[in-house]
């Protein structure tokens, strides 16, 4: 099916306004019919400054957060005029940058992107395990093969991807997985969800998921939200030249995910997550070139975009972009504001914009709608176009705050252990600077006017008469610099607490106590983990599966499969599932052991156990192993090519073992050997000695 169809195309059976995309054409003078539709522009702009008043007391904590990460002062600091030092210790940095690290070593530790999909436990839709006999009984005229009692061929129905292997056989195909050694069983439900994600890591690969998620984790990081974007249809471009060394591209739709500065998101400032979130608004920095990249997009008004650019630039540089480039105030900037809405809008609304709506919905009062606009101008305005309706935006915290839409960073945490680790700092340096020097006080009235009062060695002051005593003195202040370092490894110790990050978590020497045994050493990395993990889960909850879920929807909806069909589930793999992975392979393995126990071996089904195997090993079973039917064949293979191989001699002398196999394969057994004086018996000594004299000559 298309990817995206027009208005015109649209059936007005149509039961959403999902099915297909409701796009907004520019009909007649289009300057005219933009200020007609301003009421549409008026309402985005109207949920933008809501948004943008609202989250200003957010902005405050993370300027704060990053002049801490980037080691700045804030208007905040008032120096006295006796503090000299200006010193900034940026532990903060250190800290953002361990949690980055650690959360990025446990989401991208294995092979994969950390998203799976997994066949539910009782699947609908497909069947979870089918199987027929490889061997069957003959009828009576030896060619007609006898159909089991229990077959089922309505089953290939749900056999899922399977359903062209096994219709030869549907007439033999029975619920369940095979009892028999002869039996081939097949897995349709987890066939599909293979399949589905196989596909999905395709699409995250080509969309360089992996770039985008690490920008996610380091704002998450830092200032407690990261946020991400996606799935949405994109053209990608692929570089191909032709045989003639011409520069053919080709161009292939896929759903595109980016990571969104935490700076340019404006969500429902009375949301306490993306899922109760009516309406988010992003805000695009756009130069003259990026805003006319726009028309090669779908469903984005050219004529409109045109007449923004006419208008100029009306770009207005907010109070938090001045500090984040470093206070560099510019006047004159070539740059374009375009809101991207993603909400609902009230039906009015929507009609004043003469918004074709489908007649499935004449009975909504809201539309969820996109829209982007510039300079008073729409440039798009299209129905939501995903089943079901969604937002494509997820913003995972750092630290939970259930009160409020942004989470709380590192950075955050340890804002007041920073404050007092440079407040220490900065009195140790001064008081070191001071102790260091000598304080000089001169009776004038003893020494001969007019000298100079520089002192350096060997300096002669030439003294007068007068009362006798001592007319220059020097004053020591006292060193307390070390007293001062000590509260600044205390305040250090107190952002280890703060943030749960203790300082040998990211490579700090010096531990002392249960630290200095490798075992000790390990419990207390276990220990540090805990806080990580909780990270991960977040990012589990809030971003991956949300993620997994959209693809999900998306390829059902865009890029429909057959053998996609089943009930799946979306899986984010984060630390704990891969942990149960590593757990899960040794346990399997140890299984696999009991396995040589005779009486245990006819109660084990190996092929599911070597499945499961190489899945929790990242392994593709498709690739390593054989279904069962394949199994057998190459079994007697190996089996006949055993046969044809020579078989080895024993040496002369050696008795052979019987052959039970009657093919000359017979095997070297123990035996006994001939006690002394018995036939055979070939010692020194007494007793028949085979014939042979006993040794002479003198003792060995």
């Amino acid at each position: 099916m298309a990817l995206m169809t027009r208005p015109e195309d649209i059936s007005p059976d149509t039961p959403t306004e999902n099915t297909n995309v409701v796009a907004l054409e520019e009909d007649g003078n289009v300057e005219e019919e933009n200020i007609e539709f301003s009421g549409l522009v008026s309402h985005v702009k109207e949920r933008y400054e809501r948004s943008k008043t609202r989250r200003e007391s957010d902005e405050d904590r993370w300027l704060m957060a990053y002049r801490n990460y980037r080691g700045i002062y804030g208007p905040e600091v008032q120096f006295t005029d006796t503090e000299k030092s200006k010193a900034f210790i940026k532990i903060t940095k250190t800290k953002v940058l361990a949690a980055y690290a650690q959360v990025t070593d446990v989401l991208f530790a294995g092979s994969k992107f950390p998203i799976g999909i997994e066949a539910s436990r009782n699947p609908e839709g497909v069947e979870k395990s089918i199987h027929f006999e490889a061997q069957m009984q003959t009828g009576p005229d030896g060619k007609t093969p006898l159909r089991p009692i229990s077959a089922r061929p309505e089953l290939l129905e749900k056999a899922g991807p399977y359903s062209d292997k096994l219709d030869p056989v549907k007439d033999s195909l029975q619920e369940g997985p095979g009892a028999t050694p002869t039996s081939a069983t097949y897995e349709p439900a987890k066939k599909s969800a293979r399949l589905m994600e196989g596909l999905i890591h395709d699409q995250l690969d080509e969309s360089d998921a992996d770039k985008h998620l690490r920008s996610v984790a380091f704002e998450c990081s830092l200032f407690g939200t990261g946020i991400l974007k996606g799935p949405f249809a994109t053209d990608k471009e692929y570089p191909r030249w032709n045989d003639k060394g011409e520069y053919e591209p080709t161009f292939k739709t896929i759903p595109k995910v980016e990571s969104v500065s935490i700076w340019n998101m404006y969500p429902d400032p009375d949301a306490r997550s993306m899922h109760d979130a009516e309406y988010v608004v992003q805000r695009h920095r756009m130069s003259r070139t990026q805003i006319r990249a726009l028309k090669n997009r779908p469903f984005f008004r050219e004529e409109s975009i045109e007449l923004a650019i006419e208008f100029g630039a009306d770009y207005t540089q907010q109070y938090w972009e001045e500090i984040l480039e470093d206070n560099q105030t510019q006047s004159d900037i070539e740059r374009f504001e375009v809101l991207e809405y993603w909400g609902v809008v009230d039906r009015e609304i929507a009609e004043s914009a003469e918004l074709t709506i489908p007649d499935a919905l004449s009975d909504r009062d809201e539309i969820h709608v996109n829209a982007w606009v510039c300079n008073g101008q729409i440039l798009r305005l299209v129905m939501n176009p995903f089943t079901p309706t969604r937002i494509p935006y997820s913003a995972v915290p750092f630290e939970l705050n259930p009160y409020g839409f942004f989470g709380i960073g590192v950075a955050e945490n340890m804002e007041d252990t920073q404050l007092l680790m440079n407040g220490f700092m900065r009195m140790a340096v001064d008081n070191a600077a001071l102790s260091g020097n000598l304080l000089v006080e001169v009776d004038e009235t003893n020494l001969v006017p007019g000298q100079d009062m520089s002192i350096y060695p060997g300096k002669v002051f030439r003294r007068q008469a007068g009362a006798p005593g001592q007319a220059i003195f020097g004053t020591k202040f006292p060193n307390v610099s070390q007293e001062l370092i000590m509260m600044f490894d205390k305040a250090r110790q107190l952002s280890d607490e703060s943030t749960g990050m203790p300082s040998f978590a990211h490579g700090s020497t010096g531990v002392m106590g249960v630290g200095r045994t490798a075992s000790g050493m390990s419990m207390l990395m276990g220990a540090a983990a805990q806080g990580i993990k909780s990270v991960v889960k977040n990012i589990d909850d809030y971003l991956l599966a949300p993620l997994g879920k959209s693809l999900f929807a998306f390829n059902m909806q865009f890029n429909y499969n057959e053998d996609f069909q089943g009930d799946l589930d979306v899986v984010a793999r984060g630390t704990e599932s891969l942990m149960r992975n590593e757990i899960r392979s040794q346990r399997l393995i140890q299984f696999m052991q009991l396995s040589g126990n005779p009486a245990m071996a006819p109660f084990i089904k190996f092929d599911y156990v070597l499945k499961e195997i190489a899945a929790s090993m990242d392994l593709d079973e498709d690739y390593i192993m054989n279904d069962p039917r394949e199994a057998m064949i190459q079994a007697k293979l190996m089996s006949e090519m055993a046969a044809l191989m020579p078989q080895q001699a024993p040496p002369q002398g050696q008795p052979q073992a019987p052959d039970p196999t009657n093919n000359g394969g017979g095997q070297a057994v123990p035996g006994n050997a001939p006690e002394p004086g018995a036939p055979g018996f070939t010692g020194a000594g007494g007793g028949d000695n085979g014939g042979n004299p006993p040794p002479q000559g003198p003792a060995q």
